[in-house]
């Protein structure tokens, strides 16, 4: 059983960086691909990072391609969000996954493992 828990959230001002974490305590990390998620008041889930198990691919949804940074630590059991050039728009509750079946995801029902959120607000 994967548990995943997300650090690193905050406020931030328009055109700052934060740097999201997320620890798996599971005994698979290594073999999961990862997907970063977010979801702002009144708004559907929507998906913005993703990187497949080896580390080798990665992709973006095209509002933060650019800007945020996907990576992973497998001796870590570690996946990072970079977030720069941050916008108010960014404002979200962020959210890690795993995915245990795909070589990696963009759609959330693809991901069988989900952290509790945490909140970064961007200020202009």
């Amino acid at each position: 059983q994967e548990q995943l828990v997300e650090s690193g959230g905050g406020l931030a001002q328009a055109g700052g960086s934060l740097k999201l974490s997320c620890v798996d305590s599971g005994r698979t990390f290594s073999n999961y691909a990862m997907g970063w998620f977010r979801q702002a008041p009144g708004k559907e889930r929507e998906f913005v990072a993703a990187i497949s198990w080896s580390g080798g691919i990665t992709y973006y949804a095209d509002s933060v391609k650019g800007r945020f940074t996907i990576s992973r630590d497998k001796a870590k059991n570690t996946v990072y969000l970079q977030m720069n050039s941050l916008k108010p728009g960014d404002t979200a509750v962020y959210y890690c996954a795993a995915d245990s079946s795909s070589p990696w995801a963009v759609v959330a029902r693809s991901y069988d493992y989900w952290g509790q959120g945490i909140q970064v607000t961007v200020s202009s």
